[in-house]
């Protein structure tokens, strides 16, 4: 990656490197907005955040960054289909109440969509399940009372629900908790990947 991604955090570099110079985003669960704002500053991009946090909201005005406040599970009727190149959304599919839905409503009013969610079938998450304990990890830190995941999948539960739905995978990157690739991630994905990204399309 080159030089202009440094400054992000790993996942945000690779989602930046998958779009293209330009294009107009949606992105929902924004956070900060931090991934809004390098876009525009290093690609050209245009578009908006979606963010329900207040805090978040605010940094993201300071910031010159369109946001609005709203949360991503009442839908996105407000906006028309196909009104943006990418619809992003990190580390926010497993704390939905529909996700099926939100990727759905994703590929409606973008052309593509950029998805990054943890892997709930890494060995560890076995392994304490094993145990008989909820999986406490550096992907899922949370402890089970008080955490926002609520529609945790392993990487082969969304790969069915993408072929289901009849949605291309384009893209994908299969990371450590560290979010780094290596040889026993792309031999066994499902048992070694933490973090997954991937970039669909609907046909």
């Amino acid at each position: 990656m080159g030089s202009e991604t440094a400054v992000l955090r790993a996942d945000l570099a690779q989602i930046s490197e998958w779009i293209a110079p330009g294009s107009r985003i949606l992105d929902l669960g924004c956070g900060d907005g931090t991934l809004l704002a390098h876009l525009a500053a290093h690609r050209a991009v245009s578009g908006y955040g979606l963010e329900i946090d207040p805090t978040n909201v605010a940094t993201c005005v300071a910031a010159g960054v369109n946001v609005i406040q709203a949360d991503v599970d009442d839908g996105l009727s407000d906006f028309a289909d196909q009104s943006f190149d990418y619809v992003v959304m990190t580390q926010a599919l497993q704390a939905l109440a529909r996700p099926d839905r939100v990727l759905a409503e994703m590929l409606r009013v973008g052309r593509e969509a950029i998805i990054t969610f943890p892997n709930f079938g890494h060995w560890r998450v076995r392994f304490a399940l094993l145990r008989g304990r909820m999986p406490l990890t550096p992907a899922l830190p949370a402890q089970w009372y008080n955490t926002e995941n609520i529609h945790l999948c392993t990487l082969s539960d969304f790969e069915d629900l993408c072929r289901s739905a009849g949605w291309d995978v384009l893209q994908r990157a299969l990371h450590d908790r560290r979010h780094h690739d290596a040889l026993h991630i792309r031999r066994f994905p499902n048992l070694f990947c933490e973090i997954a990204l991937y970039k669909l399309r609907r046909p």
